[in-house]
């Protein structure tokens, strides 16, 4: 019997065209994986993104995703379960992308404080046209130094 491993999208499938003979839920250091038997294949879960094993954290959790994908029975293996380890999962790239998020937003803030200071600027501002029309007298006056 080989082990193979699948994603939300494919276990849905077999799911629904009843193809999944049984449901077991393993516990792993950090959580629960789920392994399902179809045929003479035995299947793990996996992470849509990572591609890693998907596991589950919290096993209520898990039931409420089984559930929903229409598995009400499955068997439980609790022989690697360890109530002291409970894994923190670190996520470097979700991270950064928070790191940068808040970044962004901190310019943004910036820029808006920014631009409110320009408008409220008490100096006296010039409009586009009469700076065009400035800077083409200035323009044509050096062209005709040139000559």
């Amino acid at each position: 019997m080989n082990t193979e491993t699948i994603d939300h999208s494919t276990l849905a499938r077999l799911v629904g065209n009843g193809s999944v003979n049984s449901t077991n839920i393993v516990a792993k250091p950090g959580g629960w994986s789920i392994e399902i038997q179809h045929g003479r294949e035995k299947c793990l879960l996996t992470a849509q993104r990572s591609g890693q094993v998907r596991l589950f954290k919290r096993l209520e959790t898990l039931v409420t995703y089984l559930q929903g994908l229409g598995i009400r029975q499955f068997n439980v293996d609790a022989t690697g379960y360890d109530p002291l380890q409970l894994k923190t999962y670190a996520r470097p790239d979700r991270s950064e992308a928070l790191k940068q998020a808040h970044e962004a937003a901190a310019y943004e803030e910036w820029f808006k404080r920014q631009v409110q200071i320009s408008i409220d600027d008490p100096r006296p501002s010039v409009s586009d046209e009469d700076a065009r029309r400035i800077f083409a007298a200035k323009r044509d006056a050096l062209r005709q130094r040139g000559h």
